[in-house]
Formats: structure tokens, C-alpha cells, sequence
């Protein structure tokens, strides 16, 4: 070998293990990795009761993976998830959803499944976005409830997961809604109709349905389906006299 490329050789050898060096003094001085499973359980359980939790998840993380199939383990995993639903931001929901799900898969006979099922669902709501934008976690939180509530009907989270579903089946329905406001907005009064005809009958349970009813008898009046109108008027003053969309209803449409 010349000479130059020797030295050349030689010095990319020593570039190398001052890197591997480097490296593994980092390593070494991470006092995290100096402790057990159980003495990181506890402080990142110290942590998580100080609502430290960003500082908390490496404690928990190497806790796990330490002993994975222990109890502690097992329940470092878990706090892992909650941490990270805890930090409330969009990319901790999306974390805290892959924990909990990876806690399912490794233990689905545990007796936090139901816990676990929850709270996958209540990461999924945690990212539901404005009705008028994409809707597919407000789809995989209603699967995830409704998993629940078929898994676990009589579980400790049964009622809330009712009361979080109403929340998350309200938000697809509205959605719904917005479409079909738009294309009747926006002159396509047919495709109006079939948006919000079809909305009415998979979500019975609309909060807002008055102001459904308001949009799809104008949308009939523009199609001159004079009967259809007549009757969504009818059904507007008769189911919610009191509403500010039955005051909307043109003078005329009245008797």
C-alpha cells in the first residue's frame, strides 16, 4: 500500500473509534442506564405524580425494557402510554395510541384491558379535528368505543365510552352536515340533499338536526320538490318550535 494512502487508511480508523469513544461515554454517563428496572419504575412514578411527564417516559421506557415480562415491566409499559396521553399534544395522542396498543398486543389477557381499550379510544378522540377537515380519527375512535362497549359492556369505562361515543358520532354527523351545506351553497341542491338525507338516517341522534332540516327543505325548494319542502318545513315547526332555525322558516312556508 503507498504511503499516502496508509496514513489515509490509518486516520479513518481513528476518526472511527473516536466516534465509537464518544459514543459510548455518552452512554456511560446516562445515569439512567446505571439503574434497575425497579429503582427507574420509581422515579419515573415520581415524576409522572409531579407532572413531569416528558421526564418521566425515559425512566419508564428503560424500566420496560429492562424486565419486559415482569409485573414491573408490565406496568412501566402502561405508564409509558399514560405519559404520553397526559403531554395532551397531537404527536404524544399518536405515541400514547402505539403504547397502548403495544400493551395489548403483549398482554391482551391483562386485567387493565379494558383500561387499555379506553384509553386507545380516548387517545384517537384526543386528535378529532374541526368538522370540516378529515374525519378519519373521529372513525377509529368510534371502532375503538365501540370495541369497548362490545369487549367490556359492564367494565368501570362503559358509561364514559357512551358518553364519549355520542361526542365522536355528533362530530361525523356534523361533518356530514358541512358537506352537504356546501354543495347546496354552492349550487348543487341534488347532492345537498343526498348528503344530508343520508346523514339524518346513520346518525338519528344529531344534536343540530334542526339545522339539518332548515338546509335539506331549502335544498328540496331549489329542486322544486314543493311536497319534500312543505313536509321538512312541517317537521322543522313541529319537532323544535322554539328554535332559531324555525324562525327562518320564509313567511310564506309558514302555514
Amino acid at each position: 500500500m503507498r504511503p499516502q494512502a496508509l496514513l489515509a487508511a490509518v486516520a479513518l480508523v481513528a476518526v472511527a473509534m473516536s466516534l465509537v469513544s464518544c459514543r459510548s461515554g455518552r452512554i456511560r454517563e446516562d445515569p439512567i442506564l446505571r439503574l434497575s428496572s425497579a429503582e427507574s419504575l420509581v422515579e419515573g412514578k415520581r415524576l409522572l405524580e409531579l407532572e413531569k411527564y416528558e421526564k418521566a417516559i425515559p425512566y419508564l421506557s428503560h424500566a420496560f425494557e429492562v424486565e419486559p415480562n415482569s409485573a414491573g415491566g408490565r406496568e412501566a409499559l402502561l405508564l409509558v402510554a399514560d405519559a404520553h396521553y397526559k403531554g395532551g399534544s397531537d404527536s404524544d395522542m399518536i405515541q400514547a395510541e402505539a403504547k397502548y396498543r403495544d400493551f395489548q398486543n403483549r398482554f391482551p389477557t391483562s386485567p387493565r384491558a379494558s383500561y387499555v381499550q379506553f384509553q386507545i379510544a380516548m387517545s384517537l378522540a384526543g386528535r378529532i379535528e374541526r368538522p370540516d377537515r378529515d374525519q378519519a380519527p373521529t372513525h377509529k375512535a368510534r371502532a375503538a368505543f365501540e370495541d369497548l362497549l362490545r369487549l367490556y359492556p359492564t367494565s368501570e369505562y362503559a358509561v364514559q365510552a357512551r358518553e364519549e361515543l355520542v361526542v365522536v358520532l355528533d362530530r361525523l354527523a356534523e361533518h356530514e352536515f358541512v358537506i352537504g351545506r356546501f354543495y347546496l351553497r354552492y349550487g348543487a341542491p341534488s347532492a345537498a340533499v343526498t348528503r344530508i338525507e343520508g346523514m339524518l338516517k346513520n346518525f338519528p341522534d344529531y344534536t343540530q338536526k334542526d339545522k339539518a332540516l332548515f338546509h335539506l327543505a331549502q335544498a328540496y325548494e331549489k329542486l322544486e320538490r314543493t311536497d319534500d319542502a312543505q313536509a321538512t318545513w312541517s317537521r322543522l315547526r313541529t319537532e323544535y318550535p322554539g328554535s332559531e332555525w324555525t324562525s327562518k322558516i320564509p313567511e310564506e312556508r309558514r302555514g
